[in-house]
């Protein structure tokens, strides 16, 4: 936040994709789910590629986004599967996608598919005018991998790098947000997920640069944020 400038309710709810990702997910918690987000008025809701079309159905005259996460939470599907799954979500009416790198692919240091990989399904979603994040899954990964995944960034330049599915070992770091805009600057947005249930704790991933935050918790992070007001 900046210094000097209070946050309203409406801009901290603007700043969530209120997510539910969990296998067992059923229609109706889709209906609660984005009937929740139209309460809030958040910016998106966070699902699995699948319920797409009922998302956007239930949410139809409302300026939320449907958010597909791609590929997830392994990564481990080809890049052809990938853009296959990223175009299929968003014919049935996704406006953002949040996709998995190949993290083996990290991990080996292949950063030439990383790039190729990244390039790929960005651009296919800026042909579609659909927003791409880039989920890096940083609880994986050493912090020279985290900043080689930024440099990439920088240059293919989705509209955010996320720190993490939540599905991982670990979730969202405030020195791995730190990391992260450190390398893309105002180039790329930062979305920061995984672990982020109260204010006290959003409030700091925000103060150190996300502008996204992507929690099932946002219900709860409004409660406190309007205690503390």
């Amino acid at each position: 936040m900046k210094e000097g400038k209070k946050m309203t309710e409406k801009e901290l709810a603007k700043m969530f994709d209120h997510t539910f990702l969990k296998a067992y997910a059923t229609d109706n918690d889709f209906i609660r789910l984005c009937q929740e987000a139209k309460d809030m008025g958040v910016a998106m809701v966070a699902i699995n590629s699948e319920p797409v079309r009922l998302c956007k159905e239930l949410l139809k005259g409302t300026d939320i986004h449907v958010g597909a996460a791609i590929s997830f939470p392994l990564g481990q599907t080809s890049l052809d599967v990938k853009l296959y799954e990223t175009k299929k979500a968003i014919d049935d009416g996704a406006d953002e996608i949040d996709y998995v790198v190949n993290i083996g692919k990290v991990k080996q240091g292949d950063f030439a598919y990383i790039q190729k990989e990244m390039e790929s399904i960005v651009s296919l979603c800026k042909e579609n005018d659909v927003i791409s994040k880039v989920i890096f899954e940083n609880c994986y990964l050493e912090k020279e991998e985290i900043k080689r995944l930024a440099e990439i960034a920088k240059v293919v330049k989705p509209d955010f790098i996320k720190t993490s599915t939540g599905f991982g070992t670990g979730g969202a770091l405030i020195e791995d947000v730190l990391l992260m805009k450190s390398i893309v600057g105002d180039s790329v947005k930062v979305k920061a997920a995984g672990g982020i249930r109260d204010w006290e704790t959003c409030q700091k991933f925000i103060e150190a640069g996300a502008q996204r935050i992507g929690t099932s918790c946002s219900m709860d992070i409004l409660k406190g944020f309007k205690a503390e007001q």
